[in-house]
C-alpha cells in the first residue's frame, strides 16, 4: 500500500465520556481535533484504519485558492490563512510553503477562459493575475514547450499529505484529545431524538457531538441512520518520481497533468481532473443529482463496470450496532492506480519538462475522492438529529482547505460565529430546491 504515511499511535485506553466523538482520521476529522481541543473541548477521534491512510495522504498537495467554486472560495482562504501558521501551531512539520501555483493555457482561447475567473479573484483582492507566456517561461526556466499565457498566484502553497495529518492529529492530542486508531463507530445513540453517544468496535463513547468525517465512508454511515446523503466516489491516480534536480519549483497543471515539488526532491505527478468512476449501485440511485457534473465533465470521466458494482452491492446498506459494521471489514481503501492515465501524465509532463522523461517512478498509488453533485462539501449540522455534524463531500478540495473546514465545523459544533458564511455547505441545499450545480470553471 502507498503512500508511507507518518505513523501515529493510538490511544490505549477508550474514554468512557467526551464533549465531542469525530468519525476519521483525515485531514478534516484532525482539524477539527484541534480546533475543537485548542478551545478546551473534550474530543474523541476514532479512525476505523490509521490516521490519514486513505485520501488526506493520497492527492496532490495542493493548497490553493486559484480556481475555486465561488461558493467555496473564502473557505479557501481562510484555509491559506491557517496552513501559514500551522507548522506553528502543531509544532511539527507539515511540509506547507508558499511556492505559487499556475494553471497554464496553450491558447488564447484558454487564456481567455481561465480570465473569466479573474472577477473573484477581484472581489477578494486575492494577488492572482494572467501572466504572458514570456513570464511563464521566465518563473519555469526548465520548460520546454511554449505557453500562450498562465492564471498564477503567487501565494498559493502546497504541503506533505503524509506529514500534515499526522503532525495534526498529535497537535490534537497534546491539547488533550484522545486519538483512536482500528476504531471503527458502528453507529450513534440518541435520547428523546438527540445524541447521547456513540457505539464503536470496542465499546459505547458518551457525548454530546458527533461529527461525521468519514470521506468515502459517510454516505454508507448515514444511510444506517436514515439521512440521504449524495455523495459518489471516484478513482484519481498518481506517481512519485525520484528525486530530479533542476525542475520547477512552482507548482503547475495543464491540459494532461499537475504536479508539484515534493520535501523530497521528487514530485507528485498526477492528470487535471481526469479521473476514473466505477459504476456502482448508488450511481443509478444518485444519477438524477449527477448528471450536470457529468455534462460538463464528461471528457474527463473513464467510467467502468466491474468489481466494485458487486462490492457495493454486496455491503450491508443497514446493520445493528452490537454486530460488526462494514467499516470493520475494509479498513483502508487502496484502490488500484489507472495506469492508462499515469502515463497520460507521464506523457503531457514530459512533452512539457524533458527532464520528466528519464527520471524514475518511485511508486505509483490510487484514492478514492468523495464527491458531492456540486462539487463542494458538506459542512453542516443534521437538523433531524440534533448534536450530529456532517463535513465530507470535498470533492478533490479537502487536502488544501482540511483547516479552514477544520475551524468553520468547530465552530458550528461549539455554536460559535463561524469562520465563514456556511450555508453554501448546508446538507439541507439537496432538499431545499436550490438544485446547486458545479460551476464551470471551477477545479
Amino acid at each position: 500500500m502507498a503512500p508511507r504515511v507518518d505513523p501515529v499511535s493510538s490511544d490505549e485506553s477508550l474514554p468512557t465520556r467526551v464533549d465531542v466523538v469525530i468519525i476519521g482520521g483525515g485531514i478534516i476529522g484532525t482539524s477539527t481535533a484541534v480546533f475543537l481541543a485548542e478551545r478546551g473541548v473534550s474530543v474523541a477521534l476514532c479512525e476505523k484504519g490509521q490516521v490519514a491512510c486513505e485520501q488526506s495522504s493520497r492527492n496532490w498537495g495542493w493548497c490553493r485558492k486559484m480556481v475555486r467554486d465561488p461558493r467555496e472560495l473564502p473557505l479557501a482562504i481562510e484555509s491559506l490563512r491557517l496552513w501559514h501558521g500551522m507548522n506553528e501551531m502543531v509544532a511539527a512539520e507539515t511540509g506547507f510553503r508558499s511556492a505559487g501555483i499556475m494553471y497554464l493555457a496553450e491558447t488564447s482561447a484558454d487564456v481567455a477562459r481561465l480570465e473569466s475567473w479573474l472577477d473573484h479573484a477581484r472581489q477578494h483582492q486575492l494577488d492572482t493575475r494572467i501572466i504572458g507566456g514570456r513570464e511563464v517561461a521566465q518563473r519555469l526556466p526548465s520548460l520546454a514547450k511554449n505557453y500562450a499565457g498562465a492564471l498564477y498566484t503567487a501565494s498559493d502553497g502546497k504541503g506533505e499529505p503524509q506529514l500534515a495529518a499526522p503532525a495534526i492529529a498529535q497537535a490534537a492530542r497534546r491539547r488533550g484529545a484522545a486519538i483512536l486508531n482500528g476504531c471503527a463507530v458502528r453507529g450513534v445513540e440518541t435520547a428523546a431524538g438527540r445524541i447521547v453517544g456513540v457505539v464503536t468496535e470496542k465499546g459505547p463513547i458518551a457525548c454530546g457531538a458527533v461529527v461525521l468525517a468519514g470521506g468515502a465512508w459517510s454516505r454508507l454511515f448515514c444511510g444506517n441512520l436514515a439521512i440521504d446523503l449524495p455523495q459518489l466516489n471516484v478513482v484519481a491516480s498518481v506517481m512519485r518520481t525520484e528525486r530530479l534536480d533542476g525542475g520547477p519549483e512552482i507548482s503547475a497543471a495543464a491540459g494532461q497533468f499537475g504536479y508539484r515539488k515534493r520535501m523530497d526532491g521528487g514530485y507528485t505527478v498526477s492528470t487535471v481532473g481526469a479521473r476514473l468512476v466505477d459504476i456502482v449501485p448508488d450511481s443509478f440511485r444518485l444519477f438524477r443529482h449527477y448528471l450536470p457534473a457529468i455534462r460538463i465533465h464528461w471528457k474527463k470521466l473513464r467510467f467502468r463496470f466491474g468489481q466494485r458494482f458487486v462490492d457495493e452491492w454486496k455491503t450491508p446498506r443497514h446493520w445493528q450496532l452490537d454486530e460488526p459494521s462494514p467499516f470493520e471489514q475494509m479498513r483502508v481503501l487502496d484502490p488500484a492506480p489507472d495506469h492508462f492515465l499515469i502515463e497520460r501524465a507521464r506523457a503531457g509532463i514530459t512533452e512539457a519538462f524533458p527532464a520528466f522523461g528519464t527520471v524514475g517512478i518511485a511508486e505509483t498509488w490510487a484514492g478514492m475522492i468523495d464527491v458531492t453533485p456540486d462539487a463542494i462539501p458538506v459542512i453542516s449540522a443534521v437538523e433531524k438529529i440534533p448534536g450530529f455534524f456532517i463535513a465530507t463531500g470535498f470533492s478533490g478540495h479537502g487536502f488544501g482547505i482540511g483547516p479552514g473546514a477544520g475551524r468553520l465545523m468547530a465552530d458550528l459544533v461549539m455554536g460559535r460565529s463561524p469562520l465563514v458564511d456556511p450555508t453554501p455547505f448546508r446538507l439541507t441545499r439537496f432538499t431545499d430546491g436550490s438544485n446547486p450545480k458545479p460551476h464551470p470553471l471551477a477545479s
